[in-house]
C-alpha cells in the first residue's frame, strides 16, 4: 500500500512533526483553514486566531513551511517499507474517520484492507493473572477464526495475549503503538510485531522517531476502540489505563464487553465496576458476535461472503448459503427454494432457524427478506 506524498500529504505530516501540535490542535486548524497546506500558508495573526495556539506554537508552524522534515520523515517510511495515511486517502481505515480528533496522519507497517472494519478490540492489564491471559488467548482465537479482526495495543499482558491468539489461529489482527514505528516498545515484543506485519498492520499515529512517553499511551487508546465496533476489556484493575479504551468506546456509540473475574481479585475490579454500570458480561466469543450491531455498509469478509452484521458469522455452512439467496428486498420463498441446492424441507427449516436468529424476516405474500438489525 504505497502513498504518493503530494503537497498535502507532506504538509499533514510536517503538521503532524510540529513541536507543540497534538491530534486535537490540529484537529482544531484543519477545520479552521481546511487543509494542512492552508496551514502553512496561513499569516502569524491568522493561527493565533485558533483556540489553543499561542506565539511559540505559531512561530513553529510559520519556521516549518518548506516542509523539510516532512520530506526526510517520507522518505525514512519508504525505505522501511512503512506507509504514511492522510485523513483523506482511500485506504485510511473508514472505522477511525468516524470518530472524534481522528489522527490527520496515520503510519502503516503491514496492510490494511476492507475486511478490518469487522474487528474487536480486546484490551487489559499489563499486570495480567494466568485466568486473564488464557481468556484474552481463547476470545481472541474465536473471534479470528470466526472472521473478527482482533485489536490492540502491543502492551504486555492482555494485548500481548490478545495478539497471539489471533496470530495463532491464523487470523488477522493489528496493534495500535503509542510510540514512532521505528521505536518499538516494549523492544521484546519485536519478534511479535513481525508476526503481526505478516497477518495484518502495525499502527500508530507518532511520527517514526518518537519514543514511548506517559501520554502517548492513554491518548492512543482513543485509536484503538475507533477501529472496532466494540471493545472487550480482560482484567482490569481500578487504575488500569484500558478502562480509558472502554470509555473511548462508549463516547463514539461503541460496544463494551468485559470478561468477569474472581469477585475477590483485584485484577477485575475495575472490569466488575464496568459490568455493574452496563457493560455487557460475556462468556465466550460468540456471546460478543451476537451482540454487535449492524455494520454502516456491508463488507466482503470472503471472496465468497459479504456480511451484514457481525451475527451472520455464526452461521454454519448450509445457513449462510440460504441467507445469501435472500435480498434486502421481498424475495419470494419459492425462488429461494429453487436456488437452493438441497432439499425444500431443509430449506424451509433452513429459513426458521434464520427468523429465530433475527437474519430474515417473512412478509405476506410468502416472501421473505434479509434484515440487517
Amino acid at each position: 500500500m504505497s502513498v504518493n506524498m503530494d503537497p498535502e500529504t507532506l504538509a499533514a505530516v510536517q503538521l503532524n512533526l510540529t513541536p507543540g501540535l497534538g491530534p486535537r490542535l490540529q484537529t482544531l486548524l484543519l477545520d479552521r483553514f481546511g487543509s494542512a497546506q492552508a496551514i502553512f500558508a496561513a499569516s502569524g495573526q491568522d493561527l493565533l486566531a485558533v483556540q489553543g495556539i499561542g506565539p511559540k506554537v505559531s512561530a513553529a508552524i510559520s519556521s516549518r513551511r518548506n516542509l523539510e522534515e516532512a520530506q526526510q520523515e517520507c522518505a525514512k517510511a519508504n525505505e522501511h517499507g512503512i506507509s504514511i495515511l492522510p485523513k483523506n486517502s482511500s485506504h485510511y481505515p473508514r472505522m477511525l474517520t468516524e470518530t472524534c480528533d481522528t489522527p490527520p496522519v496515520l503510519y502503516v507497517n503491514g496492510t490494511l484492507i476492507e475486511s478490518d472494519t469487522l474487528a474487536v478490540a480486546i484490551v487489559g492489564s499489563r499486570h495480567c493473572t494466568h485466568y486473564g491471559r488464557t481468556q484474552a488467548t481463547i476470545l481472541a482465537g474465536a473471534l479470528a477464526r470466526a472472521g473478527i479482526v482482533v485489536v490492540s495495543g502491543l502492551a504486555r499482558g492482555i494485548d500481548a495475549a490478545a495478539h497471539r491468539g489471533a496470530l495463532d489461529a491464523g487470523g488477522r489482527t493489528i496493534a495500535v503503538c503509542a510510540p514512532g514505528l521505528l521505536k518499538m516498545y516494549p523492544p521484546e515484543h519485536k519478534d511479535l510485531a513481525r508476526e503481526i506485519i505478516n497477518q495484518g498492520a502495525l499502527v500508530s499515529e507518532s511520527p517514526l522517531e518518537r519514543g514511548p512517553q506517559k501520554g502517548l499511551f492513554p491518548q492512543r487508546n482513543r485509536i484503538i476502540a475507533g477501529l472496532s465496533l466494540g471493545t472487550i476489556i480482560v482484567e482490569a484493575g481500578l487504575r488500569s489505563g484500558s478502562l480509558h479504551t472502554a470509555r473511548h468506546s462508549i463516547e463514539q456509540g461503541r460496544e463494551v464487553f468485559a470478561v468477569p473475574g474472581r469477585i475477590d481479585s483485584a485484577a477485575s475490579e475495575g472490569t466488575h465496576n464496568l459490568i455493574r454500570d452496563g457493560a455487557q458480561l460475556i462468556r465466550n466469543a460468540s456471546d460478543v458476535i451476537e451482540a454487535l450491531g449492524p455494520l454502516v455498509k456491508p463488507v466482503q469478509s470472503t471472496p465468497e461472503t459479504t456480511v451484514h452484521t457481525p451475527r451472520e458469522l455464526n452461521l454454519n455452512e448450509q445457513e449462510r448459503l440460504v441467507l445469501n439467496l435472500i435480498d434486502a428486498s421481498p424475495t419470494p420463498i419459492d425462488q429461494v427454494l429453487v436456488n437452493a441446492d438441497m432439499p425444500p424441507s431443509r430449506v424451509l427449516s433452513t429459513l426458521t432457524v434464520l427468523e429465530m436468529k433475527r437474519l430474515v424476516r417473512r412478509l405476506p405474500g410468502s416472501c421473505i427478506e434479509r434484515t440487517h438489525g
